[in-house]
């Protein structure tokens, strides 16, 4: 036991409590793995599997376990995305609706975690301000070492960097955060990067978009425009046009760059889009 780990026992009285952290494919929550390994040496990793992850966030968690040197238990759910589509008549999960994360992230992870105290360790950051899907339940605590610790985004990107691992492989094609292929966090742009770089996903997620309408209302993914107009050659060029113009525009206002982002080749985070989402999912 380290020092670190008898401090966060010592927040409970009876029995030890299980230090438990759940790894969506994310940076923060790879680094996160990382910065802990040796502090808690007996924490669990686990990983929830939806079927319908990104591959490169397969191969990201494969990486990892490799670098962490013990497994990570993947809870994979009893009943599919398909099932739970099922269950709820149809209706696709969106930001008003999310029992996506609640049945497919939320619930294996209280599952797994049973009735016993836990220590849950989440990988917000002292740079972000921002809440999320976290369980309730009276045995699990929820900590934040990242913000104890003062550590913002270079930091975690260091982390990531210096054990070898880097950055997840969809963040080279555009992707800003993990989760389902088609969660419906992701900007106009990033749908038009899953259709260039994954075709295939691309075309799952607009039949299930189309198939829709057969239960009720019409429900798209990007608000109010359908997958089948986004992927016509026109609108996909406007799209990218539109994208540009705005990033360009966002650098003139914040001027010259951090060397960790001249050297990572990243862009500091949209406040407005990368905040929102589930923080079990996109952490």
């Amino acid at each position: 036991m380290t020092a670190y780990t008898a401090q966060m026992d010592s927040m409970f009285t009876g029995e030890p409590p299980r230090h438990i952290l759940s790894l969506s494919g994310g940076k923060d929550s790879a680094a996160l793995a990382i910065y802990l390994r040796d502090r808690v040496p007996d924490i669990e990793y686990i990983f929830h599997d939806t079927d319908k992850e990104l591959p490169e966030t397969y191969d990201y968690i494969s990486r990892l376990e490799a670098v962490l040197g013990k497994p990570i238990v993947r809870t994979t759910p009893t009943d599919s995305f398909d099932h739970w589509l099922t269950v709820y008549r149809g209706m696709l999960p969106s930001n008003h609706r999310r029992w996506c994360t609640k049945m497919l992230k939320l619930k294996p992870f209280e599952d797994y975690v049973g009735n016993g105290p836990v220590v849950n360790y989440v990988g917000l950051r002292a740079d972000e301000n921002r809440t999320g899907y976290i369980s309730t339940k009276p045995n699990i605590m929820a900590v934040y070492p990242f913000q104890d610790d003062g550590l913002v985004r270079a930091d975690i990107i260091r982390i990531l960097e210096d054990s070898g691992l880097g950055l997840p492989p969809y963040m080279n094609w555009g992707r800003s955060r993990s989760g389902c292929y088609f969660c419906f966090y992701q900007q106009k742009i990033e749908w038009v990067r899953l259709l260039e770089t994954h075709p295939a996903l691309f075309e799952l997620a607009m039949g299930y978009e189309e198939r829709s309408v057969q239960f009720g209302e019409q429900f798209y993914w990007v608000k109010n425009e359908p997958l089948r107009q986004l992927k016509e050659p026109t609108r996909v060029e406007r799209i990218k046009l539109d994208w540009e113009k705005s990033e360009q525009r966002k650098k003139d206002r914040r001027g010259n760059r951090s060397l960790i982002e001249t050297l990572g080749g990243l862009e500091p985070e949209d406040d407005g889009h990368l905040r929102d989402g589930c923080l079990v999912c996109s952490i």
